[in-house]
């Protein structure tokens, strides 16, 4: 899994299961990006073979309809779709 690193303030674990193409994946990178948060992400679209089937394996994990983005806080809380007032309440922002 080629998963990224974006540095920042570390206020818990943050992973981003996200779509290279996808516009609200974007607008939840950004809205991270302009809080100064260090983050992880994956974009499962740019995944290939196997490597594909276990991220989505992930993603179903947290999100049965595996809709993105897919957003889980420290490996207990998930957050779907774009929604960043749920993100800084559960990261205490």
């Amino acid at each position: 899994m080629d998963v990224k690193h974006v540095d920042g303030k570390a206020k818990g674990r943050v992973f981003v299961y996200a779509l290279s193409t996808c516009g609200w994946c974007r607008k939840t990178k950004l809205f991270l990006n302009d809080e100064g948060l260090a983050y992880d992400y994956v974009d499962v679209d740019l995944e290939t073979g196997s490597e594909k089937g276990k991220v989505l394996d992930e993603v179903r994990k947290w999100n049965p309809a595996s809709s993105f983005p897919t957003v889980v806080i420290n490996d207990s809380e998930c957050v779907v779709g774009y929604q960043p007032d749920k993100i800084k309440e559960l990261l205490a922002l």
